[in-house]
């Protein structure tokens, strides 16, 4: 039995509420269970340096976790300057430029602020997923003022942890799942199932080819259930 009573392929509690913010061009607050995260695009005139007179926009984001969304409170310098948060950054922004179309929103920069409100367990991948839905909303923002002809996405993005607790595969794990797995991975898959990146860790001792795919199975299906939380948020399910 897993520490929260789900069964091995069951997510944990997921809402997303849409327009929490007044000024950001896409906003939403991205729950999974006790892990919240606030997620707002915000939408920029110009580009970095590198794209100028390229005709091409950008996207990317940046995470960081608020002093007390953890059981101790934190510094807030330490935090934001941290490896893991640069790391996770790098991540979120990764993942969103996989499915979006650079030339199709002109010389404008989208960024994605990520910012973990309370945390247990899967920070990261609640951030990619809220954060998809933040970058929609900023592009509708822009197709709303006739600034752009179509919503520049090729597909949806979306993220979950899997991982073997007690030998076991268990899709989302919490907080005392992951501090206690003997693997955990982070699966980033688009919404036709297409593989953006795959983070996998071996905590006791190497897992096999059959565990692995075991866990892509249930991050297959894990991704399915958020992008229709997804596609509800936004109106289009």
């Amino acid at each position: 039995m897993r520490p929260s009573g789900r069964s091995p392929d069951q997510l944990r509690d997921i809402s997303i509420e849409t327009d929490i913010s007044r000024y950001a061009e896409g906003s939403c607050l991205i729950s999974f269970g006790h892990t919240k995260v606030m997620c707002m695009a915000s939408v920029e005139d110009g580009v970095p340096p590198f794209l100028k007179g390229s005709g091409s926009g950008w996207v990317t984001a940046e995470y960081g976790m608020l002093p007390r969304s953890t059981h101790d409170r934190m510094d807030r310098k330490r935090s934001a300057g941290s490896g893991r948060t640069q790391e996770i950054s790098r991540l979120i922004g990764r993942s969103l430029r996989a499915i979006t179309k650079l030339d199709g929103f002109g010389e404008r920069q989208v960024k994605v602020d990520c910012d973990v409100l309370q945390a247990d367990g899967g920070t990261r991948t609640a951030a990619i997923t809220g954060g998809y839905v933040a970058l929609y909303m900023a592009f509708q923002h822009i197709h709303r003022i006739g600034a752009i002809a179509e919503i520049p996405l090729t597909d949806s993005v979306a993220a979950i942890s899997c991982g073997l607790w007690k030998g076991a595969p268990v899709l989302d794990l919490d907080y005392d799942e992951d501090s206690s797995a003997q693997a955990d991975a982070n699966f980033v898959l688009t919404g036709k199932a297409g593989v953006v990146e795959i983070q996998g860790t071996a905590e006791d001792k190497p897992f096999s080819r059959d565990e692995f795919n075991s866990l892509m199975d249930l991050a297959e299906k894990g991704v399915a259930e958020l992008t229709g939380h997804q596609n509800r948020a936004l109106g289009l399910a």
